[in-house]
């Protein structure tokens, strides 16, 4: 997910996207421990776009701005 589109979402659906890439990231590393997974690119760009996420929202609540 771009950067772009993250920062037109408000506070509740940012929170929401959080929840969902946790819940990805954890589905991602029960498969990749059992060996099922198809995609081992998908965890690195789940782990990118929750990171994104995680810096807007400590950018949106400490007031900075680029």
């Amino acid at each position: 997910m771009r950067l772009r589109e993250l920062r037109e979402l408000g506070a509740e659906e940012l929170a929401q996207k959080e929840r969902d890439f946790r819940e990805e990231m954890f589905r991602l590393r029960l498969r990749g421990a059992t060996g099922q997974i198809e995609n081992k690119m998908k965890a690195r760009l789940v782990r990118r776009d929750l990171a994104r996420v995680l810096t807007l929202q400590r950018e949106r609540a400490t007031g900075a701005r680029r």
